[in-house]
């Protein structure tokens, strides 16, 4: 096997941690004797041992140590948190040479675990998959680099363009297929965002059903408070937050959060990311989702196209962006967008 081989390996192992360990990155480790692997490991959740201690905990025969290479998905961290610095295993172990796919921007590593490793005396290089590293934890770079969280959003439309009846009826529009990747995709992202009506004529629960993973923050925007009455997001089963220009308080498990009107959605994102939020998919309904194009604050845009056909009802949001892929799914086409 090859370096980009043995990286790309290691960015295998990183992917299993998405949606368990943030505000961290996901951060997949491979070491390599004499061209054969004798340890690999990844972060498996969040305030737990990184990736790096668990490949080496994973090498059966120790003394191979000071002659391996060690692949890591992103910079040894460098600083003490909820776990002392992986480099200092690294170091005390006196490994060969170490490959590493991105440098880490946050402040307390930037460097930091390089400059350690170099000063070791063991061998170093950076840069190796970067592009593919980028995309893995596109997440975490730019919720450190903006402190703002990554904004996917996310919507059904009928052939002819429309996302909801005139009654604001939503359900049903994408197939069974495409509804279980959307709970897939919950399981990986930190906070759910939707809109006022989405609550009051839909009643989502937005938890995870129909997949294996951990519920994302429920977050609604009510500016005015509206919503009086009892739904599914308001029964206190999972945290969630309320965005609204009344006043900020807590109900147990909901919490209310005040933000000024003419920063209302920059707003939104500012405090999420307070909330230690490196991720957000918004799932509608169509205001909402329009407000955030507006603002040019979204950083993907998956959508889904169906079949089925409406005689009238709520046109879906207008996107402009660069296609990045497209599959189809029973029926249903998916497109994804980044900004251009």
């Amino acid at each position: 096997m090859s370096d980009r081989e043995f990286m790309q390996r290691a960015f295998d192992l990183a992917l299993k941690g998405l949606g368990h360990v943030s505000p961290n990155p996901v951060v997949g480790c491979v070491i390599v004797h004499e061209g054969r692997i004798i340890g690999e490991g990844w972060h498996q959740k969040y305030g737990k041992a990184h990736a790096e201690v668990n490949a080496i905990k994973s090498v059966e025969d120790q003394s191979l140590l000071p002659k391996s290479t060690v692949y890591v998905t992103l910079e040894p961290c460098a600083h003490h948190g909820k776990t002392p610095p992986c480099v200092d295993l690294l170091v005390k172990h006196k490994v060969k040479k170490v490959i590493i796919a991105n440098e880490d921007p946050f402040p307390l590593v930037n460097g930091g675990g390089i400059a350690r490793l170099k000063q070791a005396g063991i061998e170093v290089e950076v840069g190796l998959l970067a592009d593919v590293g980028l995309e893995l934890n596109r997440r975490f770079f730019k919720a450190i680099t903006t402190n703002l969280p990554y904004v996917i959003l996310k919507w059904a439309q009928t052939a002819n363009g429309f996302v909801a009846r005139e009654n604001f009826d939503s359900k049903w529009i994408s197939n069974d297929s495409s509804r279980k990747l959307v709970h897939k995709w919950r399981a990986e992202e930190d906070a759910i965002l939707v809109g006022k009506n989405t609550v009051k004529f839909d009643n989502p629960t937005l938890n995870v059903r129909d997949w294996e993973g951990t519920d994302p923050l429920r977050v609604y925007i009510d500016r005015n408070l509206e919503l009086v009455d009892e739904y599914n997001i308001k029964d206190g089963s999972i945290p969630t937050i309320c965005y609204n220009t009344i006043r900020s308080s807590h109900d147990g498990h909901l919490e209310f959060v005040k933000i000024e009107e003419d920063s209302f959605v920059l707003g939104i994102l500012m405090d999420l990311y307070q909330h230690n939020i490196q991720s957000v998919i918004i799932e509608g309904g169509s205001t909402v989702l329009r407000e955030f194009i507006q603002a040019k604050l979204w950083d993907e845009a998956r959508v889904f196209v169906s079949q089925k056909t409406f005689e009238s009802g709520i046109s879906a949001p207008r996107l402009i962006g660069n296609q990045i892929d497209s599959q189809e799914l029973e029926g249903d086409e998916l497109t994804i967008f980044r900004p251009y």
